[in-house]
């Protein structure tokens, strides 16, 4: 059973976070042949104080 884990920075809607599930599910089921039932996706989001990138925080870097 693959399973796909997307680590994230909050912030987006339900509905761009199921459409992306849903687009890693078709990608997974057409190469590594497989159904739906059997791929696993799973987001895991970070609030944007705890993420960093470049020495500065996500909150930081929209301060710019």
């Amino acid at each position: 059973m693959p399973e796909i884990t997307i680590n994230i920075a909050a912030g987006r809607s339900d509905e761009t976070k199921k459409a992306l599930m849903y687009d890693i599910t078709q990608a997974v089921m057409k190469n590594c042949n497989v159904p739906a039932d059997a791929v696993v996706v799973q987001i895991v989001e970070s609030p944007l104080t705890d993420k960093m990138k470049g020495g500065q925080t996500f909150v930081e870097r929209m301060k710019k």
